[in-house]
């Protein structure tokens, strides 16, 4: 013990003389940190985390960036170390990783600036434009006649026609794709992982669709608030990604229908888009209040306070779609299906447009950092030590 624990301070002295060359203070932290633990490994087994961190001897930013974004934060390994705080090393690894993740979203974001402003005033920010743009949605209805109007039987385009919609929303939709696109690209580019195998690729998919780190290294899942471990974080998440899922599902049937199949909408209630739309629905109005519960109990030590703000808007923004669609599907057969139209479409709209520049895409950054690990751990050892799952 008393070597081990010499090793680890000898290293934690070489990361806090920058000996290793990190670039900002977040980036450093999370240097100083892996020294000490590529010195002790006791949590080598937890997450992909620890055995990738075993295959470096140094921690460059891009490296940084990597195992930050490997990291699910789910605290098993905060609760397991022995030089936590209060420890004079004062390791805790969810929380030093999350703040490199949001200077990676920030980093990579295109445009550059865009990023900042969504992380430093997050729900408000949300909020705001999901307001302000349902509010001129509702002044475009009061200029064409009113807020209510007589029963349309779900007729949608007879308030807003196909066209406009499109014409708002696929320019929107692309620039969300387009800039969350690039900024994946250049953190890719970065980590310089290789060639991906089909063996890779695969192991990835199935990481992701069974969200495997969320389960504690254990199988007992997460810790929130305490060193209890609890499977609902993962569950949770479960419900939110199948959710998005099933609506996005939904969304693209119906474009189906609509361009190829020459169907237009409204849809019966026992139609497909509309019957997953619906499950869906139900899914992304679990999944967010379950994680909103979870993030307002969680413990502070396990992440970074700065970015709750980003959390909760990308949590309260995917409640409000998944809750103004259902009201206005149960809504569609009266006079307000119009004002409560307006309200679903702008709340959308400011969904896709913080899309890029919040906490949606840490979900794209973990999936190609788990890419990189399942094509590096492939790959030959360049230390030779250490285990590898």
């Amino acid at each position: 013990m008393q070597r081990l624990e010499a090793l680890a301070q000898e290293a934690s002295e070489l990361a806090m003389g920058r000996v290793i060359p990190i670039a900002s203070a977040a980036e450093e932290e999370v240097g100083r940190i892996m020294q000490i633990c590529n010195a002790c490994r006791y949590c080598e087994g937890f997450c992909a985390v620890f055995p990738a961190m075993t295959r470096r001897l140094t921690f460059e930013p891009a490296d940084v960036h990597y195992l930050a974004n490997l990291c699910h934060n789910c605290g098993a390994c905060l609760h397991a170390c022995q030089y936590a705080p209060p420890h004079e090393f004062a390791v805790n690894v969810p929380q030093a990783m999350a703040k490199v993740r949001a200077t990676t979203y920030s980093d990579y974001a295109w445009p550059a600036g865009f990023g900042k402003l969504y992380r430093n005033n997050g729900v408000t920010v949300a909020m705001a434009l999901a307001g302000g743009l349902a509010l001129f949605l509702v002044l475009a209805m009061v200029l064409k006649g009113g807020l209510f109007h007589a029963p349309l039987a779900g007729d949608f385009y007879a308030i807003f026609p196909h066209n406009l919609l499109a014409g708002m929303f696929v320019p929107v939709f692309l620039f969300a794709v387009l800039a969350l696109g690039i900024g994946v690209a250049r953190f890719w580019r970065e980590v310089a992982p290789g060639s991906a195998s089909g063996a890779a690729i695969a192991e990835t998919t199935q990481d992701v669709l069974r969200l495997k780190y969320l389960d504690g290294g254990h199988g007992l899942g997460c810790n929130n608030e305490d060193d209890a471990f609890t499977l609902w974080r993962r569950r949770f998440h479960h419900f939110t990604f199948y959710g998005f899922m099933l609506c996005f599902a939904a969304t693209s049937l119906a474009t189906a229908y609509h361009y190829f199949f020459g169907w237009e909408a409204p849809y019966d209630y026992t139609s497909l888009p509309v019957l997953l739309g619906t499950v869906g629905g139900i899914g992304l109005l679990i999944g967010p209040a379950g994680l909103l519960w979870l993030n307002l109990k969680r413990h502070p030590e396990h992440g970074d306070a700065a970015q709750k703000p980003m959390d909760r808007a990308f949590i309260v923004l995917l409640f409000m779609v998944s809750l103004t669609g259902l009201a206005l599907l149960a809504g569609r057969e009266t006079g307000a299906m119009g004002l409560l139209l307006a309200v679903h479409l702008g709340v959308v709209m400011a969904f896709f447009l913080t899309m890029p520049y919040g906490k949606f895409g840490h979900g794209f950054y973990r999936s190609a950092a788990l890419l990189k690990w399942a094509i590096e751990k492939r790959q030959p050892n360049p230390v030779g030590v250490g285990s590898e799952s």
